[in-house]
């Protein structure tokens, strides 16, 4: 229930300015991708500068998650390989600890024929 009332505290105000950023930028620009030419129809796209903005915000997101992802690669490899490392010795204390056991019950078993007779 906590964790309803945060978010609603936080993501209204939030929704309530993007929706006014998307009233009071609803006008169209042009965005020239030619810097020699600007008025090259071809390399230029008209929208609400708050789509154009969106978009932007968009693809930083992305190539940002994509970035990271790739950079962080070595410590998921890492993290990949001591997990499996742990889990060999995991099995080599168990099979050891199994070994103890059974020399265990093996010496108990000496040790009451000792004194049976």
């Amino acid at each position: 229930m906590a964790k309803k009332i945060f978010n609603l505290l936080i993501f209204l105000p939030i929704g309530i300015l993007l929706i006014m950023f998307c009233v009071a930028n609803r006008h169209s620009v042009s965005l020239s991708f030619n810097p020699f030419n600007p008025d090259d129809q071809f390399l230029s796209l008209s929208a609400p500068f708050f789509l154009i903005v969106f978009v932007a915000l968009i693809i930083g997101i992305l190539v940002g998650s994509v970035v990271t992802w790739f950079s962080q690669g070595k410590y998921r490899k890492r993290a990949r390989i001591e997990a499996k490392e742990a889990v060999k010795w995991h099995q080599e204390a168990g099979r050891h600890q199994s070994r103890a056991e059974e020399m265990e019950r093996g010496l108990t078993a000496v040790t009451h024929q000792a004194s049976g007779r």
